[in-house]
C-alpha cells in the first residue's frame, strides 16, 4: 500500500513540474547559429538547418521541405537584420507553427544582441542590397558568439525548463573556452592590424572591425550586384594609388572577379569559409576562425 502511494505520489509532482522535452527541435536559418544551437544545445536538441556555408545567404528559396521543418521546430534561430527577408517570412507563415512566429519565444534573431554597423543614412534600393538595420554578416567576428550565446541559451531554458541548468552550464562553459579561443586568435591575428584588402562583396565589415584591418574597395560596385569590367577597372585604378595586400571572397562566391583583379594587380586572392562548413577546416566554431586567421595571415605574406 505504501509503495502504491509513493508512487503516485512521485507521479503527480512529476506532472507538477511539467514534462521535459524529449528534444528542442530548433530550425537555424544558417549554419553559424545551428553550429551554435549545437554547442548550446548537446544531446538535448536536434538542429536543422535549413541552408548551406556554400549558398548565398541573401538568396534562399522558400522550398516546402523548408515549410515542413519549421512547422515541427521548436524554435526558429536567425540572423535577423533582414538577411532572410526574402524567404524565412514565407516559411514561417506557410508553416503554420504558432510556436515561431516573430514576437513568440520559438523566434530568435541573432542581430539583437549585437551592435550593428553600416546601418544606412538611407534607404534606396538603386543603392543594392541594403540593409535598413545595418550589415548582417555578423558571423565574422567572433565576439558576436559571445554575446548571442548568453540570450539563446536563456531562451532555450524557456522553452524547456526542466532542462534550464543543462543549458546554464553548457552556456558557462562555452563561455569561458570561447573567450581563450579569442585571446588565441588575436594573438595570431595582431600582424594583420592596418592591412589593406579589397572585398568582393561588403561581407566581412564585422571582421575587420575585429582584426583592425582596412577596407579599400569592394568589386561589387553596389551591395548584391555583380561585379562589372567597368568597375573591376576602377577598382584596378584604386588599386594603383592604393595598394592592397589581398582580395577575399567568400566560399560561396564565384572565384572570377577576385581572380581578374588579383592577376592584374599582382595580389593574393584568400577565400575565407565566411561561415561554418564552409571548406575542409571549418568544421564547427573553432574551425571556422581557426582556419579564417590563417588564411589571412597567410594572404597577407
Amino acid at each position: 500500500m505504501k509503495s502504491t502511494l509513493y508512487w503516485c505520489c512521485g507521479v503527480a509532482l512529476l506532472m507538477l513540474a511539467g514534462p521535459a522535452l524529449a528534444v528542442l527541435n530548433i530550425f537555424a536559418t544558417v549554419p553559424e547559429w545551428g553550429a551554435l544551437a549545437e554547442e548550446l544545445g548537446g544531446d538535448k536538441v536536434k538542429v536543422y538547418v535549413a541552408t548551406n556555408a556554400l549558398q548565398d545567404p541573401h538568396h534562399v528559396e522558400a522550398k516546402p521541405s523548408l515549410i515542413a521543418r519549421a512547422r515541427a521546430a521548436d524554435l526558429v534561430v536567425a540572423t535577423g537584420a533582414e538577411l532572410e527577408i526574402g524567404w524565412l517570412p514565407l516559411v514561417t507563415q506557410q508553416a503554420g507553427n504558432p510556436k515561431i512566429q516573430p514576437g513568440k519565444p520559438g523566434y530568435f534573431e541573432a542581430a539583437s544582441y549585437v551592435t550593428m554597423l553600416e546601418k544606412p543614412t538611407r534607404l534606396d534600393r538603386a543603392e543594392g542590397d541594403v540593409h535598413p538595420g545595418g550589415n548582417p554578416h555578423i558571423q565574422t567576428d567572433p565576439r558576436t558568439f559571445a554575446k548571442v550565446a548568453p540570450p539563446l541559451a536563456a531562451r532555450l531554458a524557456e522553452l524547456d525548463p526542466a532542462n534550464a541548468a543543462y543549458y546554464a552550464a553548457r552556456a558557462k562553459a562555452f563561455a569561458e573556452r570561447w573567450k581563450a579561443a579569442i585571446a588565441n586568435w588575436e594573438m595570431q591575428a595582431a600582424a594583420l592590424k592596418g592591412t589593406p584588402v579589397i572585398v568582393q562583396h561588403k561581407a566581412f565589415v564585422y571582421l575587420f572591425d575585429w582584426l583592425g584591418m582596412k577596407e579599400i574597395a569592394a568589386l561589387e560596385p553596389k551591395p548584391g550586384v555583380e561585379p562589372t569590367t567597368s568597375h573591376l577597372s576602377e577598382v584596378l585604378a584604386t588599386l594603383a594609388r592604393d595598394p592592397a595586400k589581398m582580395v577575399i571572397r567568400a566560399a560561396y562566391q564565384s572565384n572570377r572577379a577576385s581572380e581578374w583583379i588579383a592577376e592584374r594587380a599582382k595580389i593574393n586572392v584568400v577565400v575565407l569559409p565566411f561561415t561554418v562548413g564552409g571548406d575542409a577546416e571549418a568544421k564547427d566554431l573553432y574551425g571556422l576562425f581557426d582556419d579564417t586567421v590563417a588564411r589571412l595571415r597567410k594572404g597577407a605574406q
